[in-house]
């Protein structure tokens, strides 16, 4: 008898390096035909979901996507200017007008401006210091301390100090009883001089 014949496997077909490099690096390949040609091109499809959603390959990739957050505008400093500013000055004005209306009526001696020039010194130096402690995180003046020298006739010296040192010049509170202690010693100023020129 004959031996049977032995069967052999075929041999695996040998790919080239192209083709070994192509089917490792994409899971999936799609073919597609081009429309001037008969050319046959390779599209690498990134890995996709169950139900049609493609994944990003990478975190980089997916935090690209997102928009940007836009920057806050830089601040302004707050600030009297223009017609504010003008306005504190107008108060000082004012305040030599009167100074002129009793001093003609009432023949007001000299020591009212003595003591309006020198309140008002002090009143700035105070000023200054809490200007400077305030830069500097040390013990403030308190508020109540500038309300009561401005009352008492140094509030020249401190819109000079609000303008030029731009220190309680923007907190409302501050400006508002500011403004108040202002007006009543415009007021207990002509009160006082008509007073003395009655009783001298």
């Amino acid at each position: 008898m004959a031996p049977a014949p032995s069967r052999s496997r075929p041999a695996p077909p040998v790919r080239g390096d192209g083709a070994a490099r192509a089917s490792a690096k994409t899971p999936r390949a799609a073919a597609g035909k081009a429309r001037g040609g008969g050319q046959m091109t390779l599209q690498l499809d990134e890995p996709v979901k169950a139900g049609g959603k493609r994944k990003p390959a990478t975190k980089a990739a997916a935090g690209a996507a997102k928009p940007r957050a836009k920057r806050p505008a830089p601040r302004r400093q707050a600030g009297p200017v223009g017609a504010s500013g003008s306005a504190s000055y107008l108060a000082i004005v004012v305040l030599l007008v009167l100074y002129l209306v009793a001093t003609l009526l009432w023949r007001l001696s000299v020591w009212a401006a003595a003591v309006y020039g020198v309140l008002s010194l002090l009143c700035f130096i105070v000023y200054a210091i809490d200007k400077s402690a305030a830069v500097n995180g040390r013990w403030r003046t308190p508020e109540s301390t500038l309300h009561l020298l401005a009352l008492a006739g140094g509030w020249p010296g401190a819109i000079l100090a609000q303008q030029w040192l731009r220190h309680k010049s923007s907190k409302l509170a501050f400006r508002i009883v500011f403004w108040c202690s202002v007006a009543l010693n415009m007021g207990a100023f002509m009160w006082l001089a008509r007073w003395l020129h009655r009783h001298a």
